[in-house]
């Protein structure tokens, strides 16, 4: 009856909490294995939910008496134990430290090496539990043998000791288990391997690991396939070499895949991934242009509705487009631009979405020279945005007389017209210099359709002489 109810937090308003855990002890040495096993459950549950009943099982030293039992116990029993040390260890430091003191960590090694995949995957998160509190306990997890199986989070040093002593040789043998569980584990230990630096991202690689990786994005189970784009995007992170080496391993194929098939949160690391990898440089990221990551992007953007997805993908479109007008040319014709514009200056966009959404559009509009898809943004961009459209259709028209035919044509000249701009200022003088190169362009497409009516031979466009010298 206590163990079922221990499984809800709310049950555990109960008067004579140390008579309780006195109780259990006592069950604990029943000579019935169900009724041992039972105790041991109920008391893990307990104390899980209470950092103040986990001080009672240490102050009762519990912890020496299930130590001492586990040898001999079944893999039911073994479980049940390794969860009660989980439970104590994740409230403090200081109950990290009592389950150290108790001799906890030679048992839980011993644990990680039991055939039962259950008392390996419950060992494994005790000794995450005792190894993130603090460096202090990181290390003595270490020291204990542990690191082959478990990775610290908390200093490079202590990776580095890991990945020496052949971790990834082993996790290479263990991701290609059929054992689901044990997947997410193997590849949430590679992922914090990689994550910390360059040289341990490149150790990961140089392992030859990649190809048992990326089969795992075949298995049903969404959460493997999403640790997987995870450790790409730790990998590709580092520098433009690791990133190289994703793409050459058709990286950009299956992440525009696992886009295409997941929503919500699931997305954010492939999000995250291309982004990455697009920033390194402008083959790069036209490689994620060329693989359609642009357009998955897009994708994304009008599907979700979570702020923290849009400022990731609305990040990763501003690293694809700020390299050159081809690359900002390929997000501008993809439609972005006004999406991009919406987010900057919706009422209901988060700061950090409309400070990345006007660094990216700012990035781009520098780059762009894809006209028609910049004219949108005449009619309603704010004064310091519609400032860079105005520059891109000034330089672009500056050498270019066919774009300031086109731009009549489209409306945009009657646009500009119609802006107040004040005398003087910068978006005046750039609405001068449109002005200017389009009567400069005008005249000598007047004047050339002039000799051709002349030798009776066909003008050069459709717009009538007398139209085209009246502008």
């Amino acid at each position: 009856m206590v163990s079922d109810l221990s499984i809800n937090s709310e049950n555990m308003k109960v008067h004579q909490k140390e008579k309780m855990i006195s109780q259990l002890r006592l069950f604990m040495l029943d000579e019935d294995p169900s009724i041992q096993h039972n105790a041991v459950l109920a008391l893990g549950r307990l104390v899980e939910h209470s950092e103040e009943l986990a001080r009672i099982v240490v102050k009762k030293d519990i912890l020496h008496q299930l130590i001492w039992s586990i040898p001999s116990q079944t893999h039911h029993y073994k479980k049940a134990t390794v969860f009660v040390l989980h439970a104590v260890a994740k409230h403090s430091p200081e109950l990290s430290q009592a389950v150290v003191d108790s001799g906890g960590l030679d048992i839980l090694v011993s644990c990680l090496g039991a055939v039962d995949p259950d008392v390996k995957e419950a060992a494994a998160w005790a000794l995450a539990y005792i190894a993130q509190q603090n460096t202090m306990l990181s290390q003595a997890v270490v020291d204990a043998g542990a690191a082959s199986l478990l990775l610290s989070l908390h200093t490079n040093d202590l990776d580095r000791e890991e990945v020496n002593t052949g971790t990834i040789a082993l996790l290479k043998q263990m991701i290609r288990s059929p054992d689901v569980k044990l997947k997410r584990q193997v590849l949430f230990t590679l992922i914090q391997i990689s994550k910390h630096s360059v040289e341990l991202a490149e150790m990961v690689i140089a392992a030859y690991i990649l190809p048992d990786v990326m089969i795992c994005l075949q298995d049903p189970d969404e959460y493997v396939k999403k640790d997987v784009i995870t450790l790409m995007w730790e990998v590709v992170k580092h520098s433009a070499q690791l990133s190289q080496v994703i793409v050459n391993c058709d990286g950009l194929v299956e992440v525009v895949d696992y886009l295409d098939k997941s929503r919500g949160s699931m997305r954010l690391p492939g999000i995250m991934m291309l982004g990455y990898v697009a920033s390194h440089s402008e083959n790069l990221a036209m490689a994620v242009i060329l693989s359609k990551g642009l357009q998955q992007l897009a994708i994304c953007l009008s599907e979700e509705d979570e702020d923290h997805i849009k400022e990731a993908t609305v990040w990763s479109i501003g690293q694809i487009g700020h390299h050159t007008p081809e690359h900002a040319n390929a997000v501008a014709t993809a439609g972005l631009l006004p999406k991009l514009l919406q987010f900057y200056t919706g009422a209901s966009s988060l700061e950090d979405l409309r400070l990345k959404s006007k660094k990216a559009l700012k990035n781009i509009l520098l780059k762009c020279t894809h006209l028609p898809s910049l004219e949108p943004l005449l009619s309603n961009a704010p004064s310091n945005i519609l400032n860079h459209v105005l520059g891109q259709f000034s330089k672009v028209m500056h050498h270019d007389s066919e774009a300031c035919q086109e731009f009549v044509m489209s409306g945009g000249l009657s646009k500009i017209q119609e802006m107040d701009a004040e005398p003087g200022s910068a978006q005046r003088k750039l609405i001068n210099s449109i002005k200017s190169y389009i009567q400069e362009a005008s005249a000598n497409l007047s004047g050339k359709c002039r000799i051709l009516k002349k030798f009776h031979m066909q003008p050069l466009c459709d717009v009538p002489l007398q139209v085209c010298s009246s502008i």
